[in-house]
C-alpha cells in the first residue's frame, strides 16, 4: 500500500504522533489512512514522527517505504509480552525527510503489523482495503 503513495503530492496529513491513525489526502482526491486495528493481547501505536510532517504537504513523494524489526523472546522484553515490533515508515520530498515509527507489542499471537487502507472521497473505506 504504502507504495501507492510514492510521486503523490499530498495536500494534507490528518493526526500526528498523539493518534493513534494518520490520514494522507492526495491531491487526486485519493485518500489513505495508516492504522492498527486493536485486537487483544496486543498494542500497536505511533511511538514517534522524526520530522515535519508538512515537509511531505504540496510536492510530490519522492520515497515512500516500510522497514521493520521483529523481536520474539528476544532479552529486553516489555513486562507481559512475549513479542514486540518496530515498524518504521519513511518518506521523502525536495522539502525534506520524515520517518513515522511505530511500536507494537503482544503475546506473539496477535498481528503488531500496521494495517493501510484506502479512504474513498467520502473518507469511506474502498472495498478493496489492504
Amino acid at each position: 500500500m504504502i507504495d501507492e503513495l510514492k510521486g503523490k503530492t499530498l495536500t494534507e496529513i490528518i493526526g500526528d504522533d498523539d493518534s493513534d491513525e494518520l490520514i494522507f489526502v492526495c491531491d487526486d482526491g485519493n485518500q489513505y489512512k495508516m492504522y492498527h486495528e486493536q485486537d487483544c493481547c496486543e498494542n500497536v501505536s505511533i511511538d514517534d514522527i522524526i520530522g515535519d510532517l508538512k515537509d511531505l504537504i504540496g510536492v510530490p513523494l519522492l520515497m515512500a517505504e516500510e522497514v521493520d524489526n521483529n523481536y520474539e523472546d528476544d532479552g529486553d522484553k516489555p513486562a507481559g509480552y512475549d513479542s514486540w515490533t518496530w515498524t518504521f515508515y519513511k518518506f521523502a520530498t525536495i522539502k525534506g525527510y520524515v520517518t513515522i515509527k511505530w511500536y507494537g507489542e503482544s503475546n506473539g499471537y496477535y498481528s503488531e503489523s500496521v494495517d493501510w487502507a484506502k479512504l474513498s472521497k467520502d473518507g469511506k473505506k474502498w472495498k478493496g482495503e489492504y
